[in-house]
């Protein structure tokens, strides 16, 4: 019988650590926006004609340089 009332006293203890950790999350905004993420991979970053701003230039390739 002392099993039960500590196993019920463990579970309070654990459920008001859950309550707490979410209150906590809901004041600190950690769920404000949960539409945009998961569209943020749908859209582009960058124009695709465009190079990055910071690759270097690709050189033209000559007919000659190549060896088979």
């Amino acid at each position: 019988m002392q099993v039960i009332f500590f196993m019920i006293g463990i579970s309070l203890v654990l459920a008001l650590g859950f309550l707490s950790a979410f209150f906590w999350a809901m004041r600190h905004g950690q769920n404000d926006d949960l539409y945009t993420p998961s569209i943020r991979m749908l859209l582009d970053d960058t124009d695709p004609a465009e190079p990055p701003p910071d690759s270097p230039t690709p050189k033209p390739r000559n007919a000659q340089t190549f060896i088979p």
